[in-house]
C-alpha cells in the first residue's frame, strides 16, 4: 500500500500530540485567539508549504491559513511563506510538526536546487534515489522536484533496475536477455534499467534488446566517458556514486543523461524557520461614565 500525504501527517501528529498537548491545556487561556506566521531565519528554495498548511488545519479545521509563497519559490531571510490565524491553543500545538516538515523538505528543495545550477549548461539531469527517511519519501521526492531534480524511482513497484546484488542472489548473465524479455512482454510500459560496474559490464549490457538505462557504479571519469561512446543514443547513461557539489560538475561535462545523488535526501541540512506569533492589539475597556446625579429639588 503506498502511503498518502494524510498519512504521513496523522502519523506525525500523533507522535507528537498524543493523548494530548499538556502545556496548552494548562497554560494558555481558554478561548484566545492570535495569529502567527512561518518565517524564513535563513534563504533557500521553499517546499513542504502546503504540508505545513494540512498540518494547522487537521489540528483545527478553524483555522484560517494562508500560503505565502509556493514550493519552488527561492526565498530569503525574513520572509514570510505561510500565516494562520485562529485558536492560540491550536496554533501552539500544530507549531512544531509544521516546521519540522517545512524545515526538513525546504533543505531537500535547496540542495537539491545548488546541485541543478552547478550541472546547468550540460544534458545531464538530476535524480534523487530511495535513500529516504522511511515513511516519508512522498514528501521528500516531491521535494527534489520543487528544487529542479526528477524523481528516479518512486519504489520496487515502478522500475525494473537490475543491480550487482541480484546476480549476486543468482541470476547468471547467460539468461538475462531471457528475463528482459519476459519482464517487456507481461508490463511493456515498465523501463528496464541495468546496474553496471566495469567496462566490460556496460559492452555486454548494451547488446540486450530492451534495455533503457545503464547505471554506471562509482565508475572512473575516464571510463564515463567511455561508456558515453561505447553506447547507442537510444540507451540513457546513469552516473552513480562518489557524486558531491565538487565532483558533479565533472560527471555531468562526461556526457551522462543522469546523475543519481543520494544526498538530496539521505544528507540534506535543514532550513531554518521560526513561527512568531504576532503582537495582539490591547483593548483599553472604555471607562464606564458616572452617573449624573438627580438635581436637588429646591425647597418651597
Amino acid at each position: 500500500m503506498r502511503t498518502r500525504k494524510k498519512d504521513i501527517i496523522e502519523l506525525a501528529l500523533a507522535e507528537d500530540i498524543d493523548k494530548g498537548d499538556l502545556t496548552v491545556k494548562w497554560f494558555t487561556n481558554e478561548g484566545a485567539q492570535a495569529s502567527a506566521k512561518i518565517v524564513a531565519r535563513q534563504s533557500g528554495v521553499l517546499a513542504g508549504v502546503q504540508v505545513a498548511a494540512e498540518v494547522f488545519k487537521r489540528v483545527d479545521d478553524s483555522l484560517r491559513v494562508e500560503e505565502g509563497k509556493s514550493d519552488g519559490f527561492a526565498f530569503s531571510k525574513g520572509d514570510v511563506v505561510l500565516s494562520v490565524e485562529g485558536s492560540a491553543a491550536s496554533i501552539l500545538t500544530a507549531e512544531r510538526t509544521a516546521l519540522n516538515f517545512i524545515q526538513r523538505l525546504s533543505g531537500i528543495a535547496t540542495i537539491t536546487r545548488t546541485y541543478v545550477e552547478v550541472v546547468r549548461g550540460t544534458k545531464a539531469v538530476i535524480l534523487d534515489t530511495r535513500k529516504t527517511t522511511p515513511g516519508m519519501r512522498l514528501l521528500e521526492k516531491a521535494a527534489v522536484a520543487a528544487g529542479g531534480g526528477r524523481n528516479h524511482r518512486m519504489g520496487l513497484y515502478d522500475m525494473f533496475m537490475v543491480k550487482d546484488n541480484h546476480l549476486a542472489a543468482g541470476l547468471h548473465l547467460t539468461t538475462l536477455q531471457e528475463k528482459i524479455d519476459q519482464a517487456r512482454s507481461a508490463n511493456p510500459r515498465v523501463r528496464v534499467e541495468l546496474e553496471a560496474d566495469t567496462l566490460d559490464q556496460v559492452q555486454s549490457f548494451y547488446h540486450l534488446r530492451g534495455v533503457d538505462v545503464i547505471l554506471l557504479d562509482n565508475m572512473p571519469l575516464a571510463s564515463i566517458r567511455l561508456a558515453v561512446k561505447l553506447c547507442p543514443p537510444e540507451i540513457q547513461l546513469e552516473a552513480s556514486g562518489n557524486v558531491n557539489l565538487e565532483t558533479v560538475r565533472a560527471i555531468a561535462e562526461t556526457g551522462v543523461h543522469l546523475i543519481s545523488v543520494g544526498a538530496l535526501t539521505h544528507s540534506a541540512p535543514s532550513v531554518d524557520f521560526g513561527l512568531d506569533f504576532l503582537p495582539q492589539p490591547v483593548v483599553v475597556p472604555e471607562p464606564t461614565p458616572e452617573p449624573t446625579p438627580e438635581p436637588t429639588p429646591e425647597p418651597t
